[in-house]
């Protein structure tokens, strides 16, 4: 998908727009979506990591993973 953006820039952000055109050899516009994407990668909120089945299955045993006697042997 493609879509084009005006913003007007200050003049503070024209000259950094400006410098880093000159400094990377980059277009104005490959500028903008690399800084559009950094601003993206810093402000994305990190989604918690979910383990499969964890809480959906009951043994009906409330010590099933405290009680010594029932873990006997477990991972091996």
């Amino acid at each position: 998908m493609k879509s084009n953006v005006q913003a007007r820039l200050d003049r503070k952000s024209q000259l950094a727009l400006e410098s880093m055109v000159r400094k990377l050899g980059w277009s104005p516009s490959q500028v903008v979506r690399e800084g559009v994407r950094l601003l993206a990668a810093c402000y994305t909120v990190p989604t918690k990591i979910k383990v499969i089945g964890v809480g959906r299955f009951a043994s009906g045993l409330p010590d099933l993973g405290s009680n010594k006697k029932r873990l006997d042997g477990f991972g091996r």
